[in-house]
């Protein structure tokens, strides 16, 4: 038996349960890790409240980092002993251990520390394929990037100021501000206070942005929309405020022939080539010191609740990690 987070019903953070679970050997295709570091994430949540669907009894969580302890009969690509991490479904990191399809590894350079691994596999590869393939950020560029102090945020901005692009951000705090600005935003607005759309257009001199980068949903989005340049794109990756609702698309054409893309990481790590070329690139920048990773806070596995209530309350900045 080894220990778990598991839930069996949708709701609140209460209704993460620590509890005994049976992990099986592994199969065709599959590795047993033993984990060492496991990620906390928004989308840990839309699973928890039943946002998006899972099949119960399920152990939460699809990032972490860890030790492959057992084969499946067939694996030759990893070894035991071997370092490992994934940011992928099937749900099951918040565990002591898992069976996992081992094509949804990636093994881990020895620079990359396990703590390291599992608070920016998730994060760090959403960045990458936000900036270098949902819209391609070039030099010269000005971009807006919602929820700039979170663990998406953080990574995003480092990686966009790197490809020369100026960085706008919106943040709750001006603790959150001084934090985004130190990680390459070069201008922050306080969106409790401040109209974001409106300061963009100041900051733009009118212009507008060649793309916002949008995690928000439903309380940006419309807002959004007005931030982009004509033939502009807006990049709609998560929805922390809740969904956004059907709307008209002749909207896109009137505001300036825009672009709207709702993009997510399984699809574009969907083939093997993709997930490690996704990877190697987010080792890249964070080995070369350009991204550095910061993780805000760490818990107890056990303390998962917590983590959770704290990320849905907007206490954190950075990543949350759980240690088994």
């Amino acid at each position: 038996m080894t220990k778990a987070i598991r839930i069996h019903a949708y709701g609140g953070p209460e209704v993460l349960n620590w509890e005994d679970v049976t992990v099986p050997n592994p199969g065709p295709g599959q590795v047993q890790i033993k984990h060492t570091a496991i990620g906390v994430n928004f989308i840990d949540t839309y699973q928890r409240t039943g946002l998006y669907p899972l099949t119960f009894p399920a152990v939460m969580g699809q990032e972490a980092a860890g030790i492959i302890e057992a084969l499946g009969p067939d694996i030759t690509d990893f070894k035991v002993g071997q370092r490992v991490a994934y940011a992928s479904p099937p749900v099951g990191a918040y565990s002591e251990r898992r069976v996992m399809t081992a094509n949804r590894l990636v093994p881990l350079p020895d620079s990359i520390l396990d703590q390291k691994a599992a608070a920016m596999m998730l994060k760090g590869m959403t960045a990458q394929y936000l900036l270098r393939r949902s819209y391609k950020v070039q030099a010269g560029d000005t971009i807006l990037i919602h929820a700039a102090a979170g663990g998406v945020g953080l990574i995003a901005c480092q990686w966009a100021k790197h490809l020369g692009a100026t960085v706008i951000g919106t943040v709750g705090s001006i603790e959150k501000a001084e934090i985004a600005k130190a990680h390459g935003c070069d201008h922050t607005i306080l969106y409790k206070t401040e109209d974001f759309v409106a300061k963009v257009k100041e900051i733009t001199n009118g212009e507008g942005c060649a793309a916002v980068y949008d995690s928000v949903g439903l309380t940006t989005f419309d807002g959004s929309l007005d931030c982009i340049r004509p033939l502009g794109t807006l990049v709609l990756f998560g929805q922390s405020s809740g969904k956004v609702p059907p709307f008209d698309p002749s909207i896109l054409a009137a505001k300036g022939s825009l672009f709207l893309t709702r993009p997510t990481l399984g699809t574009y790590t969907a083939k093997h080539e993709d997930l490690v070329s996704t990877a190697n690139d987010l080792f890249n920048v964070v080995k070369s010191g350009v991204v550095k990773i910061e993780i805000g806070r760490t818990y107890a596995l056990k303390d998962a609740a917590q983590a959770h209530r704290d990320l849905e309350g907007r206490e954190t900045t950075g990543a949350s990690i759980l240690l088994p």
